[in-house]
């Protein structure tokens, strides 16, 4: 019973980066939840078998990559509205699409220290949704040794050897893969060499951004967003380029007297896929109660609002466990721009 418990405990010492792993490969936090603990009963039932060949980390990515590799057979990749059609216009109006597999934010945790396992693997760089959007384009092999080779940061034999391949196939898969990459990032990749998590002038953006939108004042948002803005929210399939466009969206559905109208706004600022994030709540028309809304992941560049990806999907405040009502709710007209922490 020793030994059993104490094979469990070390298992558990890898869920963090063992959830980030399978996260990158399937794109949705729900199914790296799912896998990881398929990896913890797959390493369970074949304990026996592990002989310290290799190191109980190395044999644990071995696991959890295939466990997604069977995942992933026969499904579809995991999207972002940008990736299924041009821009919207700021009149466009369609329905939400259930039916797509949406990619997942990940809600950010406290940083590993350097003396955890998962320190080196869990990098801004590889957490940014563009990179995630960007892997889903890869086949699930070439996901793997990609993931594998540049991510965790294995030899070629090693990642060979995981994937039951031969060397020379899985730098073939590489090359192909590099390339296929480099054809779906953004150009700001070079950007990416930030550490994990919002800088403090981000975060100060993100401020002034989070009380223009819960004083619903366009004026002090237009300062805020970058000219060249993209703003998508999931499911909603349409996305919106370019600020006119973007303050011509928010203006109708922040118009009391207009029929778009959603209510007002309250914000509460953390972090997600290493950077800025908003989780909102909504108080509609007629209510005096707020309700989970969106969660809002942020880019900022040069000082402005780059990007802004909302994901309207309320069963994710579930997902990670957020409240269900905001700390505070509104007592006057006025605002405060104080900034809260989940």
């Amino acid at each position: 019973m020793g030994e059993e418990s104490t094979f469990a405990e070390m298992l558990e010492r890898h869920r963090r980066e063992l959830r980030v792993h399978c996260y990158r490969m399937l794109g949705s936090y729900d199914e790296a939840e799912d896998l990881v603990q398929e990896t913890f009963l797959r390493a369970w039932r074949g304990r026996d078998s592990f002989a310290g060949r290799s190191s109980l980390r190395a044999w644990l990515y071995r696991i959890a990559t295939n466990a997604c590799l069977d995942a992933l057979r026969g499904r579809a990749r995991r999207v972002l509205p940008q990736d299924l059609s041009p821009p919207s216009g700021p009149d466009d109006d369609l329905p939400p699409r259930t039916d797509i597999p949406w990619l997942q934010p990940f809600l950010d945790q406290a940083a590993p220290v350097e003396a955890e396992p998962d320190s080196v693997v869990v990098t801004r760089e590889t957490m940014e949704l563009a990179f995630l959007a960007a892997i889903q384009h890869l086949p699930p092999r070439q996901r793997a040794v990609l993931i594998l080779r540049d991510v965790v940061g294995w030899s070629a034999k090693e990642a060979a050897s995981a994937l039951d391949a031969s060397v020379a196939s899985t730098n073939s898969a590489l090359q192909r893969a590099r390339a296929t990459l480099r054809e779906h990032l953004p150009e700001h990749r070079s950007e990416w060499t930030q550490p994990l998590g919002p800088t403090e002038e981000e975060l100060a953006v993100v401020r002034r951004y989070v009380d223009a939108v819960e004083r619903a004042d366009l004026d002090a948002l237009a300062v805020l967003l970058a000219d060249d803005i993209r703003a998508v929210m999931p499911p909603w399939p349409m996305w919106f380029a370019g600020r006119d466009t973007v303050l011509a969206t928010l203006a109708a559905s922040w118009d009391p007297a207009g029929p778009y109208y959603i209510g007002r706004l309250r914000m509460v600022l953390t972090a997600a896929n290493g950077m800025p994030a908003a989780v909102t709540y909504v108080r509609p028309p007629g209510e005096d109660a707020f309700r989970p809304f969106g969660i809002g992941v942020l880019r900022v560049a040069d000082g402005r609002i780059a990007e802004i990806t909302a994901f309207h999907d309320t069963s994710l405040f579930a997902t990670f466990g957020l409240p269900l009502e905001p700390p505070m709710t509104f007592a006057s007209a006025d605002v405060s721009t104080d900034v809260r922490h989940i």
